[in-house]
């Protein structure tokens, strides 16, 4: 490809006369015939920067043809081009001269990888759109018959996707021609090309007249949905939703009912489970009489299929069938025909089919009313919370809102909350750890009285919980639960216990009280984070902990923004001052941290800096708080800072010398940088550039 003759290698695009407004053109143009992936790939990205610059004449008769010539080339390279191309009619003078774009992207939609081939296709799809019906007749449709005459499988299954689009304004005579190709590729000798065929019969059969559809698409779905590859039947099956939205009762009857029982009962699972997943579509294709008649039985099969995949398939589908069921005798259908079977499902041996069926029974309970829920469906729910797979309890968990609306809420406390609460105490953190996570869905379906009752005490046990992981969950979900339940509620309820928790003799424990008053403060707003909560945080700065104090640093960092200057100035302040000197070298670095923050909400605050006895760097006494050194003290910093202060001299003798160039601006500038009390400088020259060229 380095050695092809590009678009636009003449005087004309570089600039011959000298002028260098093109030139950023012609490398794109360079770029384009360039050995490195890479340069073609961001070239062929900036396509329509070229074809612009070159204008619509020269993209036709010089672009278009290079990109034709050179279509060998990598994949992802390939790619990015057939995006481009399929916006690009208007660069090349608009829907008359649409058809100049076909030659690159036929030769693109026969190419080897599928991913390009598929976006050749969608670009193709899109450009015949443009096309008036005589410029599809002279064009397009000949390029879907080349395609679909090729000698390579590949050309032909893209072929399948364009019939679709050229059909509906196709003359008769040609709109039979159209029907034959798609005809023989649906019995095509490559399964690969009728697997392409049978995706595209659904949406083939939609643009077809009537008569067509019963004459020449039932068979061909009949043909595609017996044929030997289980992979092109399957797709027959999604096909055939499309084609019984077509048809009558009495043809659906007649065409198409013996192909889908056949497929029901067809020896691969993965057809069987194709006509699972795509349950409710053909429930609503084929209507209440067929569903009842014949769909029915069909799920209860699937329902207890050999394969757990399809099993599954099938429970995903349970709430969904029942819903579209008719109203009329609906009750009655789902207790006598579709409940034994779920019932059995509920102790299947696979847990991904009993997950399945636990994210969709709860919504029964709505169908099936308040008598049918008790004394059918609870002990359900029941054996579904005490399985062994977690993922079952929590898709219980998860939906107990439906079921809450049907039996009221003294029936749930009394029959699923004892179970909710052995999960809640779960030897395994992990089951733990799920069950806070909807602790604030729960809470809101049982409302606040029935929470403070049944479950708040937990939420507070998990704070001291020996995990971490439980403790930081613990302390999100009281944010959320505050959130739900409003802050009187918070103030009263919740508060005074997380504040208890300052004395706990584990330092763990105290440290939760700090991260659950982060979490709390924002939600509380300044009044309950000024009255109780700053108090607690201000006592623990004296901790024996230094984990404890620094993390108090932290907490006043987080509330600060809260609080009201006053607070900052008479409370705040002069702990952070001492945390500050702190003996902990991590505490004196959060403690900093704070203040800075502090510092921007008071806008100027005053922190007075110990006097070291050594001079320092111009600005490097703002919020520092260093402990005052003995005379004869070494604690290595001086070794430390006096490198910075050389340099510090050095760069102020560089300033002075520079002259004119000192005046345009600082030629140097100073830094401070504090961490764990050490000033580390840093000289960052400033280089000027002039406006004009030399």
């Amino acid at each position: 490809m380095a050695d092809a003759a590009g678009p636009g290698t003449g005087p004309g695009v570089a600039g011959g006369d000298g002028d260098d407004s093109l030139y950023p053109i012609a490398v794109l143009i360079d770029e384009l015939r360039n050995e490195d992936v890479q340069l073609r790939l961001n070239s062929i990205k900036k396509l329509s920067t070229i074809a612009l610059a070159l204008g619509v004449e020269r993209t036709r008769t010089e672009l278009l043809p290079f990109l034709t010539d050179t279509i060998y080339d990598e994949d992802e390279v390939l790619l990015a081009l057939a995006e481009q191309l399929g916006s690009f009619t208007g660069l090349v003078g608009g829907p008359d001269f649409a058809h100049c774009l076909l030659p690159p992207l036929e030769s693109l939609a026969t190419v080897e990888e599928t991913v390009v081939r598929d976006k050749a296709v969608e670009s193709l799809r899109q450009i015949s759109q443009e096309h008036t019906p005589v410029a599809l007749e002279a064009h397009f449709v000949p390029l879907v018959k080349r395609l679909a005459s090729g000698d390579w499988f590949t050309s032909r299954t893209s072929a399948c996707g364009l019939f679709s689009v050229c059909y509906p304004r196709a003359s008769n005579a040609v709109k039979a021609e159209i029907r034959q190709y798609f005809r023989s590729l649906c019995s095509d000798d490559t399964p690969m090309v009728r697997r392409a065929a049978a995706s595209k019969l659904g949406e083939f059969a939609k643009v077809l007249e009537l008569d067509s559809v019963k004459s020449e698409i039932v068979p061909l779905f009949t043909n595609l949905a017996s044929d030997e590859q289980d992979s092109v039947r399957l797709l027959a099956v999604e096909a055939c939703v499309s084609i019984a939205q077509l048809l009558s009762q009495d043809d659906l009857e007649v065409l198409v009912m013996p192909t889908l029982r056949q497929a029901v009962e067809d020896k691969s699972w993965r057809v069987r489970y194709m006509v699972a997943d795509k349950f409710s579509e053909l429930q609503k294709a084929v209507g209440p009489k067929i569903t009842l008649n014949d769909l029915i039985p069909a799920f209860q099969n699937l329902l207890k299929d050999c394969e757990a995949e399809v099993r599954a398939a099938a429970a995903h589908k349970v709430k969904e069938l029942c819903e579209n069921l008719p109203i009329e005798g609906r009750e009655t259908v789902i207790m006598n025909q579709i409940l034994p079977y779920i019932k059995e499902l509920v102790s299947d041996t696979n847990q991904h089919v009993k997950s399945a069926l636990a994210s969709v029974i709860m919504g029964l309970s709505t169908i099936l009313g308040k008598e049918n829920t008790v004394e059918h469906l609870l002990p359900l729910f029941l054996a579904q919370l005490k399985d062994e797979c977690p993922e079952v309890r929590l898709n219980i968990i998860s939906n107990l809102d439906c079921v809450n609306e049907v039996i009221g809420i003294c029936q749930l406390s009394q029959s699923l909350l004892p179970a909710i609460v052995e999960l809640a105490e779960d030897a395994k953190w992990r089951v733990r750890l799920a069950i806070i996570e909807y602790m604030p869905l729960l809470a809101g379906q049982l409302g606040v009285e029935f929470f403070d009752e049944k479950l708040n005490s937990l939420c507070m046990a998990w704070l001291v919980d020996h995990v971490y992981a439980i403790r930081e969950a613990a302390t999100n979900n009281l944010m959320k639960l505050v959130q739900k339940f409003g802050i009187e509620w918070a103030q009263n309820t919740i508060v005074p216990k997380v504040l208890i928790m300052a004395n706990d003799p584990n330092y763990l424990h105290r440290m939760t009280t700090l991260f659950c008053i982060n979490a709390l403060s924002e939600a509380c707003g300044q009044e309950i984070t000024t009255k109780q909560m700053l108090p607690i945080v201000l006592k623990m700065a004296g901790d024996q902990v230094a984990n404890v104090r620094f993390n108090v640093a932290k907490s006043l960092q987080k509330i600060g923004p809260i609080l009201d200057t006053d607070a900052l100035q008479e409370e705040v302040k002069p702990v952070l001052q001492k945390l500050g000197q702190d003996e902990d070298m991590d505490v004196k670095y959060f403690a900093q941290e704070a203040i800075s923050v502090v510092a921007q909400r008071l806008r100027k605050l005053d922190f007075p800096v110990k006097d070291s006895g050594e001079p320092s760097a111009p600005g490097a006494d703002k919020n520092h708080f260093l402990r005052p050194r003995e005379p004869r003290e070494d604690t290595g910093k001086a070794q430390r800072q006096r490198p910075a202060r050389v340099a510090s001299k050095e760069a102020g003798e560089a300033a002075r010398l520079r002259g004119a160039a000192a005046a345009k601006g600082p030629a140097y500038q100073l830094r401070v940088n504090t961490r764990d009390t050490l000033a580390q400088l840093e000289i960052a020259e400033q280089v000027h550039f002039s406006q004009s060229r030399d």
